[in-house]
Parts: structure tokens; C-alpha cells; sequence
């Protein structure tokens, strides 16, 4: 493949056709923020917040890093006023869901993010996917999968693929940024044994 280079930053970075944004940022040490991406997953862009503006000609827009790969000649900011603002914003709302999750409160700290903004809907599930894609495409035992959607949306194990697969692995728990997975599985466990 051949490389290309993109500008982040103000930092000129050459990188394989292909790679990603993040990928590119990360290669040089740049820090973006993620909350749904794992190097050994395929990225999904749950969680928007690794947000970047990005600037081709005279246009700027603002796409998620983690999957929309880097153009030639591409320039990009990871902070900027209307970048801190949407992470802003969207760490409010997962407060509202998570509010005692560590990285998100770290990540709220950070970007000055009100607790209070939005009224709490502890869910504790933020939706970014990792403990699905983890069991489908890592270990291929889907034991976890999304059930219903849009605000009703949630996590869910499996019970029969549950109760053989996830008691020797649980490799998907400490993937979780709010450690809802593993109070998912304890309760699905629970009223499996229960039966």
C-alpha cells in the first residue's frame, strides 16, 4: 500500500492508505478520546466522542475518527471550540446514564461537563458495543447481543450461550467503560440458576 500524509494538529503524518484517522493520530502520540474502540475490534463509532474536525479545501467537517479513514492532504484538529462543546454535550448524556463509570467522569472532568444537564436514566449501559463485538468477533461465541432499539435499546447475554461460554472467559468485562456487562452477566447468571 502506498502512504499518504495528513496534517493533525499542525503535525505532518505519514501513514498507510487506509488507516484511519485515529490510526494516524495514534501512530504520532496524539490523544482522541475513545469510549467505543478496540484495536482488535472492527470500529463501530458508537460513542462519538472522537470526534475531529477535519478540513478539505474549504470545507470543514466534523467526522468520527475511529472510522472514517485519513485522506491525503487532509487537515485535522482533535480540539477546537465546537469539538470540546459536542464531547461536552455528550458526556452529559452518558452521566445521565453512567454516573459513577471512572472514564467517563474522568472524560467529564476534562471537558467541564455538567452532571446535572439531563435528568438521570442510569441504564449504567452507554451502548458503545464493545462486549458484543468482543464475544462475535474475538471469541465467536455471540453469548451478548443488542435486544430492541433506539431508547429502548440495551445489552443483553444469552442464557443458553451464557451459561456454557461466559463463565471460563468474561474477557469482555473489563472491556466495558462502565462496567455494566459484568452486572448484565451476574443477573443473567442469577436467574439462570434460579431455574
Amino acid at each position: 500500500m502506498s502512504e499518504i500524509a495528513i496534517t493533525i494538529d499542525g503535525r505532518e503524518i505519514r501513514i498507510e492508505e487506509g488507516a484511519t484517522i485515529l490510526e494516524a493520530a495514534q501512530s504520532a502520540g496524539i490523544g482522541i478520546p475513545t469510549l467505543c474502540h478496540h484495536e482488535k475490534l472492527t470500529p463501530f463509532g458508537a460513542c462519538r466522542i472522537c470526534m475531529v474536525d477535519v478540513t478539505r479545501g474549504d470545507r470543514t467537517d466534523l467526522v468520527v475518527s475511529c472510522v472514517v479513514p485519513a485522506e491525503d492532504g487532509a487537515v485535522v484538529a482533535t480540539r477546537s471550540e465546537r469539538i470540546d462543546r459536542y464531547r461536552k454535550t455528550l458526556l452529559e448524556l452518558m452521566l445521565s446514564q453512567a454516573p459513577h463509570a471512572p472514564r467517563i467522569v474522568e472524560l467529564a472532568r476534562e471537558y467541564g461537563a455538567d452532571a446535572d444537564r439531563f435528568e438521570p436514566e442510569p441504564s449504567f449501559c452507554i451502548h458503545c458495543g464493545l462486549c458484543v463485538r468482543y464475544c462475535a468477533e474475538v471469541k465467536g461465541a455471540h453469548a451478548v447481543g443488542f435486544i430492541d432499539r433506539g431508547v429502548r435499546k440495551e445489552i443483553a447475554f444469552i442464557p443458553e450461550i451464557a451459561a456454557t461460554e461466559c463463565e471460563t472467559c468474561k474477557e469482555c468485562f473489563p472491556l466495558c467503560p462502565t462496567s455494566y456487562a459484568q452486572a448484565a452477566y451476574v443477573l443473567t447468571d442469577s436467574l439462570t440458576s434460579s431455574t
